[in-house]
C-alpha cells in the first residue's frame, strides 16, 4: 500500500501531488527511489480479518449478537432451500396427491441439518469459535435435493407430468 501526505494511493489510478499530474500506471512503473523522492511511503497492507465476525483485526463483534444473526441466517437458508418444493406439500393437502418419498425425506434432512447447525452455533463459546465453525466446511454443506438438475417448479396452473391424464 502506498501513502502520500497521509492519504492512500490506489494502484492504477492517477493522482496529483505538488501540482503535478501522475498517470494511472506511474506507481507500477516508478522505482522505489522515484516514489520515495516525491514522499511516497510503501507500508504493508492492513491485516486481513473476516468482517462478518470482527470490527477489525483482533476486535471481535459481540458473540451473543452474532449467534442470533447466524441462527436467523441458517433458518432463512433452510427456508429458501425448502420453498421451491413447498408446492408438493400444498398439493398433497389440497387434493391428496402424495409427496414423493425422496422429497419428503430430503425436506426432513434439510430441517435436521438446519437444527444441527443452529445447535452448533449456539454451543460456540466465543466469536473466534463461531467464526471457525461458520467458515469451516461443515456449515456450508446442505443435503442435496432429489432432483440433481433442478428443484421442482410450482405448477403455475399447469399440472405436473405425473398428474396429467394419459392421451
Amino acid at each position: 500500500m502506498f501513502i502520500l501526505d497521509g492519504r492512500t494511493l490506489a494502484l492504477d489510478a492517477p493522482f496529483e501531488h505538488d501540482d503535478i499530474q501522475y498517470p494511472a500506471n506511474w506507481l507500477r512503473l516508478a522505482s522505489p527511489e522515484e516514489r520515495e523522492a516525491i514522499g511516497i511511503e510503501e507500508v504493508p497492507d492492513p491485516a486481513w480479518y473476516d468482517q462478518r465476525f470482527y470490527w477489525g483485526p483482533g476486535i471481535p463483534m459481540d458473540h451473543a449478537v452474532l449467534v442470533e444473526r447466524w441462527t436467523a441466517t441458517t433458518r432463512d437458508t433452510a427456508g429458501k432451500l425448502l420453498a421451491p418444493s413447498d408446492w408438493l406439500i400444498v398439493r398433497e393437502m389440497d387434493n391428496g396427491a402424495a409427496v414423493p418419498t425422496e422429497w419428503r425425506t430430503w425436506r426432513e434432512a434439510v430441517r435436521t441439518a438446519s437444527g444441527d447447525k443452529v445447535t452448533a452455533i449456539e454451543q460456540t463459546a466465543d466469536t473466534d469459535e463461531l467464526a471457525t465453525y461458520i467458515a469451516g466446511a461443515d456449515y456450508a454443506v446442505w443435503p442435496s435435493d432429489p432432483s440433481t438438475s433442478a428443484q421442482p417448479a410450482p405448477p403455475n396452473g399447469v399440472e405436473s407430468a405425473g398428474d396429467q391424464p394419459a392421451n
